[in-house]
């Protein structure tokens, strides 16, 4: 069994920018998601980079989208770049796919 440290990573090395890389899914969501709320409350945040995401799920767009609420509610506009193709087609089935930028 994988832990879930192992299977999300945030980077957080590029000024401006979250680097997610790993899993977001069931099984990480939760803990991906507070600590991308830690690192946007830590500064200044610009872009949310998920071209490292091998794996996302319905919990991993939640995710997503909750810290996009997060750091539009702190008036942080957020960019959300290098969306996985399968996490942007099930934004597009549950018409949400306009909230990813």
């Amino acid at each position: 069994m994988t832990s879930v440290a192992a299977a999300f990573q945030l980077d957080t090395g590029t000024p401006g920018t979250l680097g997610v890389r790993g899993e977001l899914s069931f099984d990480t969501a939760a803990a991906a998601w507070q600590a991308m709320r830690v690192a946007l409350a830590g500064g200044p945040v610009s872009r949310l980079d998920l071209a490292g995401v091998r794996h996302s799920d319905s919990a991993g767009l939640a995710c997503v989208l909750a810290v996009a609420a997060d750091a539009a509610r702190r008036g942080q506009a957020l960019q959300v770049v290098h969306v996985p193709a399968g996490m942007q087609s099930l934004a597009q089935v549950c018409e949400v796919d306009r909230l990813l930028g």
